[in-house]
């Protein structure tokens, strides 16, 4: 329950950025807590969401409603204890599965994380190239590759801070849920047979594939590390009573966000029954149905809402699914690299799979790919969950805070009947294969796979409960602090200075100066980038070098009349290499180099000689602004 340094944070780059610890009264004080839950519900109104419940409302009526109101009740018990785990140890789901479990299981989990965000941004990428379809006649795979650009749109919000991301998020939500209560408006369905449809029944096995699906869609193992991390970004007092208050708001935010979730998924799925089935007419495809709107609701409007409104779902599912990617990666690997990156990197991998069903397949199954990457996440939960209840359980670490037995019990209840619907699900899909008298091969893979994630779980289920008295110290994320012995302090017998002769020369001679004394020689180099020093080398003779050659050893003389050992030293055609050969050839202890202050383009342009410079050499390379 201690604050976490800065380097270690979940989210470093906006950890603790708003202070909720002023004194505010009644809703503003609600106000400043508010926002977390609204970026994990729109992972849970997502494009995949649409395909599984226009399935189950064409194809079932208000039967599977029910399942939708289970999701919901199940998202806000987990999504609750994610944020707990959060406010009240500093630590997301990754960071605390990193604390407790070794690499190998470690290793797995983090595989599947980065798969169930794959099969999500799956669906983004899906759903936003048909909205963009829909409304624009555009073809799909030009819809899909444009998905890419939307990376740029990440770096913008979080260059605006976390408060205009979620205000921007709310902004897609709120365009949403406007779009579906018009269509509803218009769809008028009956309330009669909507209550009907909360008396929980499973009319067949592909009402229950459908299920599931709608379940993966709905509790999203991604969003259980996402919401852990960004409680973060509030700024709470280490103490019981902000930490209760802390947990008490957040529940109030993850109410409100969810129940909007839960009325977007009702509202398609109502859409679906009211308007499709009910005409007996069977529509699995996001494109069919935008298509029969006009003709069941009578008006050119509908369509238009529905295609935004994907469209809407699309894009504000990206932003979360790349923070999802940045908290799973930083917390299992500890490895921390630019966001622009890991966002190309993870739309990417969703891309592949798109592109290859479009060309290969055709678009028309395309839609059934949206369900399916809604059952992968389904097959994912189990693995986030579990240890979550176990973190959340632990009084060692939660003190106070762990659950009491109630919310234990109705924990494990609920991961209990995910995994048995998962458990299930499988054997029907699989049955097929086993019942085939060939495809050995395939009967080897499976029961091979199916050995091996019983292993897992089990692991990953047993080892908290058997290591919970071992685990005393907090996981750091760079490793426990060791204890400073003798130092080794370096004598610099020679300082390299790359000089420029701007006017940053004289604070990088003072800057080498600092690092050494008067017996340091210090060895002042400048790389002469003539067209005739290129051509020549060594031999050239022009104007330009022989006035390098001068302002170095004027430099010389200087640093000599004030009593340092100074020596010039020119170099000609590639800079960096002639940096780095001089350097190794004079046997320098340390280079001092100066770095412009560029960004964007430039720094890619003006980088490159730092850049290269400093990762092939094996000495300190000192830069100076």
């Amino acid at each position: 329950m201690s604050g976490t340094p800065a380097s270690e944070a979940s989210l470093s780059e906006v950890h603790e950025s708003i202070d909720v610890t002023k004194s505010k009264r009644g809703w503003k004080r609600l106000l400043a807590y508010m926002g977390p839950a609204y970026l994990v519900s729109v992972g849970y109104m997502d494009p995949g969401n649409w395909a599984t419940d226009l399935a189950g409302g064409a194809k079932f009526g208000y039967t599977l409603i029910w399942v939708l109101l289970m999701s919901n009740l199940m998202a806000l018990l987990l999504q609750g204890l994610s944020a707990r785990l959060g406010i009240v140890r500093r630590r997301d789901l990754a960071q605390a599965n990193r604390e407790v479990y070794p690499r190998f299981v470690n290793f797995c989990l983090y595989i599947l994380a980065e798969l169930a965000i794959a099969a999500c941004d799956l669906a983004e990428v899906l759903g936003m190239a048909i909205g963009l379809q829909l409304l624009t006649g555009l073809p799909l795979i030009w819809g899909v590759a444009i998905t890419v650009t939307d990376t740029f749109l990440l770096l913008y919000l979080q260059r605006l801070g976390m408060r205009k991301m979620e205000a921007f998020i709310i902004f897609l939500v709120a365009i949403i849920g406007g779009s579906f209560l018009i269509q509803l408006f218009f769809a008028q369905p009956s309330p009669g047979e909507i209550v009907k449809g909360f008396v929980p029944s499973i009319p067949n096995d592909e009402a229950l594939y459908i299920a599931i699906g709608i379940i993966g869609a709905t509790v999203m193992p991604h969003n259980l590390y996402l919401h852990s991390a960004l409680v973060q970004t509030r700024k709470i007092a280490n103490n019981p009573v902000a930490i209760n208050q802390a947990i008490r708001y957040n529940r109030v935010d993850s109410a409100i966000a969810l129940n909007a979730a839960f009325f977007v998924n009702a509202a398609i799925l109502i859409l679906a029954a009211s308007v499709f089935y009910k005409a007996g007419v069977e529509v699995v495809e996001l494109k069919e149905a935008h298509r029969l709107l006009p003709s069941f609701l009578g008006s050119q409007v509908a369509p238009a809402l529905f295609a935004i409104a994907l469209i809407a779902a699309g894009q504000s599912s990206t932003v979360t699914g790349t923070l999802a990617g940045q908290i799973v990666m930083e917390g299992y690997l500890n490895l921390r690299i630019n966001p622009w990156i890991r966002r190309l990197i993870t739309r990417l991998i969703a891309i592949v799979p798109a592109v290859l069903v479009i060309l290969i397949l055709g678009e028309d199954e395309v839609d059934r790919l949206l369900v399916f990457s809604q059952v992968i996440l389904s097959l994912q939960l189990g693995f986030a969950i579990i240890p979550l209840i176990h973190f959340v359980s632990d009084k060692q670490t939660m003190g106070e805070f762990a659950i009491k037995l109630p919310t234990k019990i109705v924990a494990w209840i609920i991961a209990g009947v995910l995994i048995y619907l998962n458990v299930r699900m499988v054997s029907n899909e699989l049955s097929s294969v086993f019942n085939n008298p060939g495809m050995f091969t395939w009967k080897v893979v499976i029961i091979a796979a199916a050995l091996f994630f019983v292993l897992l779980f089990l692991l990953m289920t047993i080892l908290p409960i058997t290591r919970k008295k071992a685990k005393t110290n907090q996981m750091r994320l760079h490793g426990a602090t060791r204890t400073l012995q003798k130092f080794d302090i370096p004598q610099l017998d020679c300082i390299a200075v790359a000089l420029d002769f701007s006017n940053n020369d004289e604070k990088l001679i003072s800057n080498a100066i600092a690092q050494g004394n008067k017996a340091t020689r210090y060895l002042l180099i400048h790389v002469v980038e003539s067209a005739s020093a290129r051509a020549l080398g060594p031999a050239c003779d022009d104007f330009e070098t022989r006035n390098d050659k001068e302002h170095l050893d004027g430099y010389v003389d200087q640093l000599k009349a004030l009593g340092y050992q100074a020596e010039s030293y020119l170099g000609y055609q590639n800079r960096i290499k002639e940096i780095i050969h001089i350097v190794r050839k004079s046997n320098a202890n340390m280079l001092v180099m100066g770095a412009h202050r560029h960004s964007g383009v430039m720094d890619y342009l003006y980088g490159e000689t730092v850049e290269k410079v400093r990762h092939q050499l094996n000495i300190p390379v000192l830069i100076v602004n």
